[in-house]
């Protein structure tokens, strides 16, 4: 699969356009902003879950994406994950004088989902998560693992997510954006401990 991609970085922000046969997504983030977004992704869906996560994590996030839908939704969602997550690593570089490491709990009425990170450029995923049904309406919740699978390994985040209770799929998916949007803004803010270092004793990440 032939694809172009380019990339923009600013002081914690970045701009990703990245183009192949199968999807077209131009993203733009702000780490440090305030919630903000616009989004349109093509899946209605995915456009709630984005939405929730710029809020929740207080990033201000641009996201225009189309893809092979008519075929499913599985290539434009995996490669939504992608790009966030390139612009994750990108707005990150350095990691210098972060806490690096960030955790939430986060309930959904009956759902309750928490989600660790550990921005440490070693992706990995842990996906904890069983459900009974497996669509709200007509998208396939089982694609938000591709997502974030596709997410931690651009970003360089190793990532625990377990579905402690819920099986609405709604209701779970809500609250697994909530919570890595939570831990996600813990684990970018400043340690003032660190004195501007590479929370590491590797001296590096």
């Amino acid at each position: 699969m032939g694809e172009k991609a380019r990339v923009k970085t600013m002081t914690r922000q970045a701009k990703i356009d990245r183009k192949t046969k199968e999807t077209d997504i131009k993203i733009k983030l702000d780490i440090d902003g305030s919630g903000k977004s616009k989004v349109d992704t093509g899946i209605a869906f995915m456009d709630h879950m984005l939405t929730l996560l710029a809020a929740h994590g207080f990033l201000d996030l641009e996201v225009i994406a189309r893809g092979d839908t008519q075929v499913d939704d599985h290539h434009t969602v995996e490669d939504l994950g992608i790009c966030l997550g390139m612009a994750m690593k990108e707005a990150l570089a350095g990691k210098k004088g972060i806490r690096r490491y960030g955790e939430a709990t986060i309930p959904m009425d009956e759902s309750l989902a928490r989600v660790v990170v550990d921005l440490s450029n070693r992706p990995n995923l842990a996906y904890r998560v069983r459900l009974k049904k497996t669509t709200t309406g007509a998208f396939d919740v089982g694609l938000i693992k591709e997502f974030f699978r596709a997410l931690v390994t651009q970003s360089g985040i190793s990532m625990h997510v377990d579905l402690i209770a819920g099986d609405e799929p709604h209701h779970v998916s809500e609250a697994i954006f909530k919570a890595f949007a939570r831990a996600f803004d813990r684990a970018c803010g400043p340690e003032e401990r660190l004195s501007g270092d590479v929370p590491s004793t590797k001296g590096i990440l």
